[in-house]
């Protein structure tokens, strides 16, 4: 390693590997060094899937050759070399290294890395200000990530002092900002959202005609971290042998551009629905390439936008699309910054039940959880439904922890970053925040499932039966919710109606399912 003092210590974490970052603005190649870490924390702080700690390191370690390539000197500690256990070891050791004059760095996403890491510049910099003979101190500069579309400060502006925030108001506002999807002001097809026409089931016949997404071969580094993983964290949840995500900028525009041109079209109509065996569907599969910022969102939004008004395609598919990447991630990331740290500790329900250890196995004798769990171990994937409806929704009805959910979903999907998973887990399929965001809790029975997908067919449990030995959990338990909840739902518009269904039971059936549920409950790893 070149032990050189720098001016300038550029510190990119894992999911900024933005060459448009604004860490390098004003940076010289001749006179800076960039600083990126691989620290065993980030991979243990939860039980990360191999598949996600894969893609991290993978496509930090293809950033930083990127880097190298364009002339910048990169100090890279690595896991199997410098073996850093935390981001602030691996920080001051550089720091000692290079004793630079300042620290630059764009804003984490986890509010858990930002502490550690302030806390390790602010003990440093108290140990250069004391070892220093030119009296110099370092200098830290944080930097807002220009690589989303709603500043943090425009988003607080937006919310105000709302105790209930709306997605669709902050959308709109979003589409007009920066003039998407709109024909003489007013929006195209003339409204604003299709959510409607996106709920369709697959029907008796199953998908048809489904694309198949691109493949990724892993090159050199990628099989150097597969053989990294498999070594140091051997007991790990998950698989690598499917292993097929984008590690470089160059590989997410093909991920980009594969789905504009096959999957964009027909994305809309089935985008709620499941099937076994159909691990993506017509899925994006862009998430772990926008969080990871090997993708902007502008270039994905208006590519979108271009080749509906280019090939005439579906409106509902591209508006569905575009309100995920405009709307839904803008507005999540915003609250996750408002909200914070009260989110991490929110539990509106009081629910404090362990996570089943089938959660980490897949081995349940409900059909429907065994194939979104599997899928997931398999792919480090599961699409919105497959996480709301399925394993989300049991969650908030079985009465788990959320904070023990919450961990679950960061440590299982190659997308999950704490700005992104935390709000949408405890605000959106657990109503942990007691509906922050959300107008009603995202709850149904096992009728839904069936509806949305084949699960139930030849499940052990049948979906019809709340009570009994055949019961299905994801009936009883959501009506022993409702119960519990009745006299707050009644006074829901939103759940009022699924109060007036529960008050058609009689005294006796009521009581059958209070029995019922007490008995899954009182041992959920049996399930």
């Amino acid at each position: 390693m070149n032990q050189t003092p720098c001016r300038n210590l550029v510190l990119i974490l894992g999911d900024q590997l933005d060459e448009d970052s604004a860490a390098f603005d004003g940076l010289d190649p001749a006179q800076d060094v960039v600083l990126m870490i691989e620290a065993r924390e980030e991979c243990t702080h939860v039980w990360s899937h191999k598949a996600r700690t894969v893609l991290f390191l993978s496509a930090m370690r293809h950033f930083a050759h990127t880097l190298r390539a364009r002339g910048w000197r990169v100090a890279y500690r690595a896991l199997d070399v410098e073996a850093d256990e935390s981001l602030a070891v691996g920080l001051q050791a550089a720091i000692r290294i290079y004793d630079p004059q300042s620290v630059i760095g764009v804003e984490p996403g986890d509010m858990r890395v930002r502490r550690h890491i302030q806390d390790a510049l602010k003990s440093i910099a108290n140990f250069l200000d004391e070892t220093r003979a030119n009296g110099q101190k370092l200098f830290i500069d944080w930097r807002e990530d220009r690589h989303f579309l709603c500043s943090l400060p425009q988003f607080r502006r937006w919310a105000g002092q709302s105790s209930s925030l709306r997605m669709e108001f902050f959308y709109r506002s979003m589409r007009q900002q920066y003039k998407v999807l709109l024909d003489g002001g007013k929006p195209t097809g003339g409204q604003w959202n299709f959510d409607a026409e996106n709920r369709k089931g697959f029907g008796k016949a199953g998908p048809q005609d489904v694309p198949r997404p691109p493949v990724f071969e892993p090159d050199a580094i990628t099989r150097e971290v597969m053989a990294l993983v498999e070594q140091q964290f051997a007991g790990h949840p998950g698989e690598l042998h499917r292993f097929n995500w984008p590690v470089t900028r160059e590989q997410a525009l093909l991920a980009l551009n594969d789905f504009i041109d096959k999957r964009l079209a027909d994305f809309g109509k089935h985008q709620d629905a499941m099937c076994i065996g159909l691990d993506f569907g017509w899925h994006a599969l862009l998430s772990s390439s926008l969080n990871l910022k090997l993708l902007n969102p502008l270039e994905v939004v208006h590519a979108a936008e271009q080749a509906y008004r280019k090939r005439d395609l579906d409106l509902a598919s591209v508006e569905g699309f575009i309100r995920q990447v405009l709307g839904w991630r803008e507005f999540i990331r915003g609250v996750y910054f408002l909200d914070m740290p009260e989110l991490k500790e929110a539990n509106h329900f009081g629910h404090t039940n362990p996570l089943p250890a089938w959660y980490w196995t897949g081995n349940t004798r409900m059909n429907c959880m065994r194939q979104c769990i599997n899928q997931t171990l398999a792919n480090g994937y599961s699409h919105h439904i497959q996480r709301l409806m399925v394993t989300g929704m049991f969650g908030v009805t079985a009465q788990i922890s959320p904070q023990a959910l919450c961990d679950w979903y960061l440590a299982v999907y190659v997308d999950a970053v704490e700005w992104v998973e935390l709000p949408n887990t405890a605000g959106m399929a657990l109503f942990a925040n007691g509906g922050r965001f959300t107008s009603k809790p995202y709850v149904a029975s096992g009728a839904y499932v069936k509806r949305m997908s084949n699960y139930c067919s030849g499940c052990r449990y049948e979906p019809e039966t709340r009570s009994g030995p055949n019961a299905c959990p994801m009936t009883t338990l959501y009506w022993n919710f409702l119960d519990q909840n009745e006299a707050a739902f009644a006074g829901n518009p939103r759940t009022a109606l699924m109060v007036r269904h529960l008050q058609r039971m009689t005294p006796v059936e009521r009581a059958q399912v209070r029995h019922q549920a007490q008995s899954m409950l009182a041992d959920l790893d049996a399930l």
